[in-house]
This record gives C-alpha cells, structure tokens and sequence, in this order.
C-alpha cells in the first residue's frame, strides 16, 4: 500500500499530520482566491455580506462532504471575511460537558466555534449546545442528587460552524439548529488544475500544463490528496535536479508511489483483485473480502469501497460486492465470457 512515514494513504482525502505545514502554506485566505464550490461561494458571498451590512453575527453554519474537499479551509475564510477570531475544535476533543462549557465561556462576542468531525460529539454534550445555539446561554447543573441546581450562564453572539463527512450521523436537532447548510462536491478537472497551478506556484515550483493534468487525473478530485501529491512530485524534481515538473517526471514519480492513472492506489486494486480471484468477480459479502484482505470490514466499507464505486469499478448488491467489467479492463484481465450478458 502508497503509505506516508506515519503509515497512512496517500491518496485519502482524511487530514493527515503531514498536511499540517502544507495548508497553512496553500491555504487561501479569502473568497475570492478560493477556486471551486462556485454556488456554495456565491452564496456565502451574499451571506456574509448582509450581514456585515446589517451589522449582525452571521448564523451557524453547517458544511458537509467527503474528507479533503475545503470544509475547514472555508470556515477560516468566512472568519476573515468577516474580521473575527476563530477557535478550533473537533468533535472527539470534546469529552465532557465542562470541555465545551470552558470553551463556551472563553469566546467574545462575534466569534466563530468551529467544529471538525461535529458528528462525534457526545450525545449529552450536544443537549448543553442547544441552549448556546438556540438562546446563548449555558446551563449548568451544580451538585449532585437532591441538592442539584441548575444555573444559567448567558453567553456572547457566537457563530458555530460544524464541518462533518458523515451528515447522516448527526441527529435531527443538531442539524436544525443551523441556520446555513452547504454541502461540498468533488471538484472539475478545470478546478483541479487551477488549484495545482496555484499551489505549485506558492511552493515555488514551474510545472507544466501536462504535469499539472498527470497529478490531477490521479487526485480523486480532491484538493488535499492533489496538494499531497505535488509535494511527493516536488521532492521527484528536486533529487532529479530539474528545473522544472514535467509530465514524464511527474508520472515516474506518482508510478514509483504506485498511485495509477485513475488514483487507485496497491490496496484499492488489491480489493479488486482478491474478488476476481478469489471469488470470481463476486457476489461475494463485504466480510468475506475483509477476512480475505485481513482487513476491518467497516475500513473497506467507508474507506475503500466509495471511490471505487464511483469509478463505476466496484457494485453493492443485495447479494454482495461484484467487479465490473471496467474494473477487468483497469486491471488489464479478460472479463469472463460467463458474465457477459446474452443477446435474446
């Protein structure tokens, strides 16, 4: 498997620790430098700005979608757009009702919360953010048994800003104390392309037109695996002591990571391979391929599975998984005769 230092995949969507300098650095500061989400900007661009008008904290905001698409890169820049501070958090981080009420109680008025991974938040933590969202105010519970009181702190105009990639994990009443709510799709070729242009010309790097095409075919249309990628590339350029990308470059590069020209990476074919192996091209049950692969079957249900489907390599039916015959041809194996369907 195409794995970093830390063991994780390259080409997941999923912030990694090495990500960390690498958006601080690309990361744009401002609507206008954001390239994609065309609606979801002209949106917010109306948004923030009646607000600003009036005078007025904007509401919450909700952002959904798969890992790596700028949830959190747009919360920083609805923070500057509008002047404010913003305090980051994530829902894991969050373990009791006192993590959140320190939190609470340290904003000033205008701040945004922003909140990763939203929908891990505890259950009984969420009950105390209700009141905050709804009333901006805190209540807390002194005591314990007959004795116990509660007491109602009130809070300053915050905006919380939830980012999530499981939106059907949050409960409904979470969910309808938003008052904006955006969901964020995979990006354009186009799209990509700028991004790698501009990422690469802030990481001082030339690159060309067709380098640029080689990294973004094998990004999943996602800009953290895209950025992640040009960084293996620069480091390729920098050892081959080239003066610039070039695609041949970039291509030995991404090969020698054994990312393939679609973006599938040694265990996304490795899943493929085991179904047409082993189970001749399937059905065969998500357990079954896991047990197969030593894997959890959750990890290629929620990690694996999903790009593979959307590439139209990989079908979940009521009888298990099967491998279509894309996928043979990907992997330049013959389609079985038997599954071909037969003329009437």
């Amino acid at each position: 498997m195409t794995t970093n230092k830390s063991g994780e995949r390259l080409i997941e969507g999923d912030f990694q620790i090495e990500d960390k300098a690498l958006d601080k650095q690309l990361r744009p500061r401002h609507l206008k430098e954001y390239i994609g989400q065309q609606q979801i900007k002209e949106n917010l661009n109306i948004f923030l700005t009646a607000a600003k008008q009036r005078g007025e904290p904007i509401e919450h905001v909700l952002l959904y979608g798969p890992p790596g698409l700028g949830k959190t890169t747009l919360a920083h820049i609805i923070a500057n757009e509008v002047g404010c501070n913003i305090k980051v958090t994530s829902g894991p981080a969050i373990e009791r009702a006192g993590d959140l009420a320190a939190i609470l109680t340290n904003l000033e008025a205008g701040d945004i919360l922003f909140i990763d991974e939203i929908h891990r938040l505890n259950k009984v933590i969420e009950e105390v953010l209700y009141p905050a969202m709804e009333d901006f105010a805190l209540d807390l519970v002194i005591g314990k048994g007959p004795s116990a009181r509660t007491v109602r702190l009130d809070l300053p105009h915050f905006t919380l800003i939830g980012a999530t990639t499981r939106y059907h994990l949050l409960s409904g009443p979470l969910r309808n104390r938003f008052g904006v709510t955006y969901r964020l799709n995979f990006y354009e070729p186009d799209e990509m392309l700028q991004i790698i242009n501009r990422s690469a010309r802030l990481l001082g790097l030339s690159i060309e037109k067709k380098a640029a095409e080689v990294i973004s075919s094998r990004a999943r249309a996602t800009p953290r695996v895209a950025n992640r990628l040009l960084k293996r590339v620069r480091d390729f350029v920098q050892v081959k002591k080239s003066p610039i990308a070039t695609a041949d470059l970039a291509q030995a590069a991404l090969d020698q990571l054994k990312v393939d020209p679609l973006g599938l990476d040694d265990l996304d074919r490795q899943i493929l391979r085991v179904i047409i192996e082993k189970f001749k091209g399937g059905p065969v049950g998500v357990s079954s391929v896991a047990a197969a692969l030593q894997e959890e079957a959750a990890t290629i249900e929620e990690i694996y599975e999903p790009f593979l489907m959307q590439l139209g390599f990989l079908q979940r039916t009521p009888r298990g998984r099967t491998v279509t015959q894309a996928a043979y041809e990907h992997l330049g194996l013959k389609f079985p005769s038997e599954k071909q369907p037969k003329m009437v």
